[in-house]
């Protein structure tokens, strides 16, 4: 295959959850969706610029970047028009798309139903390991970046600079306050259930935060190998010795020569989810330049200390105060200050985000994440009508590509 350089292009994938539209429960249909475009069963679909493909659970849905894009500029509106052909889909069977990366109310134990067409050996042992039937499995929508490189030392360089920024992510794009009906004093609970989903292998997530590897060979010693040792007890016939078992919150994928961001809730529409890459590739692109500190002192920042604010991040969000100083002074900063004044920061110091995506995030970050406004929209006694209307007017913006307003 033809490698791709350092921000020559793109890849993005958006999960969504299909949902009754009277009720909001969700709708194991993404099969008959997916035969609908295709005319036969199958587990994905092309459909120009955006593809569409199963996930794990029935309910859930991926739209991708069909190949790699050279810029995300427009990209919402190509999904945009998918979600619409999608919802048009749907509706046949009294359906629509949902947003947000965790379903308010819904019940696993009871609602989730595995996908099982092609593919499926493969969940299956999952299902049979990590029993898939929780909220870390069955109920996660989220956004991955694909970032290629070419070689290892632009894999060292990209890895080094995504571990710096992804505790920082969920302060931006936080979306999951709710689960089984009830707030769970975290700003991003999608992240807190998926950090224990497969807690029988451990090895698999690691602390999220990758590990300090900055080569492909030191990367299969230190982390794949590792991952393999660890499960093969559990999966003799060597079902997931691959690379895609890797669950930290940023992969490398090597056979496309590519870091994959995972760490990124999903938002309410297509043009807050590209708004957020934009600052994200923006503020990459800076720490690889060496805007404010060496790249010595990028690759020296300590796991342990991005594991634990990544921590305080998920359940405080932009709220967060950081005072980790080494990893401040990656971002030319000095003083403690919290997550979201390191944003307003990092937002003032990218300069090539084209203005409907600047203003799109200064909004977010002027009225808060997705789940710091869904929040404000419910009472603490949260009951099943609050939560149904606010949801609803999540759907309505990701029909109508626009910001969730207070």
């Amino acid at each position: 295959m033809k490698k791709i350089g350092l921000f020559e292009a793109f890849g993005v994938e958006l999960e969504y959850m299909i949902v009754d539209k009277e009720s909001l429960r969700v709708l194991p249909i993404t099969d008959k969706i997916l035969e609908t475009l295709a005319g036969t069963i199958t587990d994905e679909v092309l459909n120009g610029k955006i593809s569409w493909s199963n996930e794990l659970a029935l309910h859930v849905i991926e739209l991708k970047t069909t190949s790699p894009v050279p810029d995300l500029a427009g990209l919402d509106n190509h999904f945009l028009e998918n979600i619409h052909q999608i919802n048009q889909i749907a509706a046949s069977w009294g359906g629509m798309l949902m947003p947000t990366a965790m379903h308010p109310f819904m019940n696993p134990e009871k609602e989730m139903k595995l996908w099982p067409h092609g593919y499926n050996e493969v969940y299956a042992k999952y299902d049979e390991i990590f029993e898939c039937k929780g909220h870390g499995w069955s109920n996660l929508q989220s956004v991955h970046l694909n970032l290629p490189f070419r070689n290892d030392d632009e894999f060292a360089k990209l890895h080094a600079a995504i571990r710096a920024i992804l505790p920082l992510l969920p302060a931006l794009a936080a979306s999951s306050p709710i689960q089984e009906g009830k707030l769970t004093g975290f700003q991003d609970t999608r992240l807190e259930v998926y950090r224990f989903n497969q807690k029988r292998v451990p090895e698999i997530v690691g602390d999220i935060i990758p590990e300090p590897v900055f080569s492909q060979a030191e990367y299969e010693e230190k982390i794949l190998q590792k991952i393999y040792r660890a499960v093969a007890s559990f999966d003799p016939e060597g079902i997931l010795q691959e690379e895609w078992l890797n669950s930290r919150g940023a992969i490398a994928r090597f056979h496309r020569y590519a870091i994959e961001i995972r760490v990124l809730d999903i938002q309410e529409c297509p043009l807050a989810d590209i708004s957020i890459l934009y600052v994200i590739v923006g503020v990459l692109k800076l720490l690889m330049n060496e805007r404010w500190v060496s790249f010595d002192h990028i690759r020296s920042l300590s796991t342990q200390h991005l594991s634990l604010l990544l921590l305080q991040i998920i359940r405080e969000g932009e709220y967060a105060i950081i005072e980790d100083e080494p990893l401040l002074k990656a971002f030319g900063l000095s003083a403690s200050c919290s997550a979201r004044a390191v944003w307003n920061h990092l937002l003032n110091e990218v300069e090539d985000i084209p203005m409907v995506y600047r203003n799109t995030l200064t909004s977010i970050l002027h009225n808060g994440t997705l789940s710091t406004r869904l929040k404000k929209m419910m009472s603490s006694d949260v009951q099943l009508s609050t939560i149904q209307s606010v949801y609803r007017k999540c759907s309505d913006c990701l029909q109508n590509n626009q910001l969730l307003t207070i």
